[in-house]
């Protein structure tokens, strides 16, 4: 997986501790290895997470490797944001974005 510097990955076994059990809200990247626009994003989210992260954490979380987590939030392309609060998905974007316009999504859920 492409990690974004200062991003935490996240697995099936752990997604319940690292993202519905955070205080913070969480924005989840669903990736894979093999998603050119995913690459894209890793300096993005490595700015956001440096950024935001008073008020927001940033994990990636490798669809070929937890396909349970994948599916039970019907994740179908890449990248998948999703940004959770309090255990809930509570907003979803699909596919790569500038940061400017993934910031601008963020703020009007947090």
């Amino acid at each position: 997986m492409i990690r974004a510097k200062g991003v935490a990955e996240v697995t099936d076994a752990d997604f319940g501790t690292e993202v519905l059990g955070a205080e913070l809200p969480v924005l989840v990247e669903f990736t894979a290895d093999w998603c050119p626009p995913c690459r894209q994003m890793a300096p993005v989210l490595t700015a956001l997470a440096a950024e935001e992260a008073a008020r927001l954490k940033v994990v990636q979380l490798d669809v070929d490797t937890s396909p349970e987590t994948t599916n039970r939030y019907g994740v179908l392309s890449m990248p998948t944001f999703m940004l959770f609060r309090d255990g809930e998905p509570l907003r979803s974007m699909v596919g790569a974005r500038p940061r400017r316009r993934l910031l601008a999504e963020l703020e009007e859920a947090l």
